[in-house]
């Protein structure tokens, strides 16, 4: 089927499986995951707005996670419930760009984000007594909304690459979204746009942001191992532990999926691993951050109170 038909024609999500008894149980599981996403990055977001304690750097970048967490979940699930509980699985070519394309600039933002994240627990440690100064306001906003502008830009190049490849043979995408690598598997005649696709996404939003993250905690580790007493130098890496926890399940999933040979290519693993960044992840953020934090959890309090 060449390109032209496919923009009239609805692409067909295989999903997990057929079997109508796992696929309720599936959607009982997907309900509950997206509940608890939606309301645990909701009252993070609404405990950082509402507590003066949480006017920092720190939680206003944490806030700005359970904001994209939130929408990334979002790009997902709601279509996920649907094909689990209706015989119709299709979905059309402009709702799979557009999935794509905020599946996407979301994530990659996510990935800008994090780097972001390590550069202000560097400053936290290495600079603690100025570090208000620092790290002021406006130089937090610039750089939540860099992270942003380069995920979406980066997406948009990614998905009119994609988009503009020639699909051939079925329509039958075989997994529970509209990702890359299934994607790449319908299209037909040269693979050179797929490996440049490739390299241009790994390169740019994942190893460049992991490079920064690297970087950071190397800096944050010699500062570490400067302190000479052993409670100052727990307390000092208990500040930035939630996030190097995020930072490595995060990571390690998408490298897991996106860096190896199209050779071990399996669609079920993926499936699974998939399912994990995409919709495991986002409700796990907010537990990580708030579960060992003190300030959070007074902040709980005081707001339930």
């Amino acid at each position: 089927m060449e390109r032209s038909n496919h923009t009239a024609t609805d692409f067909i999500l295989l999903g997990f499986t057929t079997d109508p008894v796992v696929q309720l149980v599936l959607f009982v599981v997907f309900l509950c995951v997206y509940s608890v996403t939606v309301a645990g990055n909701t009252t993070l977001m609404v405990l950082i707005c509402n507590d003066s304690r949480l006017h920092t750097p720190m939680y206003f970048f944490i806030g700005n996670l359970s904001f994209l967490d939130l929408w990334y979940s979002s790009v997902y699930t709601p279509k996920i419930l649907v094909t689990c509980t209706s015989k119709d699985k299709s979905i059309s070519f402009a709702g799979c760009v557009a999935q794509f394309f905020f599946s996407g600039g979301l994530g990659y933002s996510e990935c800008y984000l994090l780097a972001v994240m390590a550069y202000d627990r560097y400053m936290a440690i290495s600079k603690p007594l100025i570090y208000s100064q620092a790290m002021p306001i406006w130089l937090c906003a610039f750089l939540v909304a860099t992270s942003y502008l380069g995920g979406f830009i980066n997406c948009s190049i990614i998905t009119k690459r994609l988009f503009n490849m020639t699909f051939c043979n079925d329509n039958v995408i075989d997994d529970f979204f509209c990702d890359l690598l299934p994607l790449v598997k319908l299209a037909c005649g040269r693979k050179d746009d797929y490996q440049a696709l490739m390299y241009f996404l790994l390169a740019s939003n994942v190893i460049t942001p992991a490079m920064l993250i690297l970087a950071s905690y190397l800096f944050i580790i010699t500062t570490i191992l400067k302190i000479r007493s052993t409670q100052g130098r727990l307390k000092a890496f208990s500040t930035c532990s939630s996030h190097l926890l995020s930072v490595t399940l995060y990571y390690g999933s998408i490298l897991y999926i996106y860096s190896r040979p199209r050779s071990s290519y399996s669609s079920d693993t993926d499936k699974i691993v998939s399912t994990f960044y995409t919709v495991l992840f986002p409700m796990l953020n907010p537990m990580i951050y708030s579960l060992r934090n003190k300030d959070v959890k007074e902040a709980l309090n005081k707001l339930l109170k």
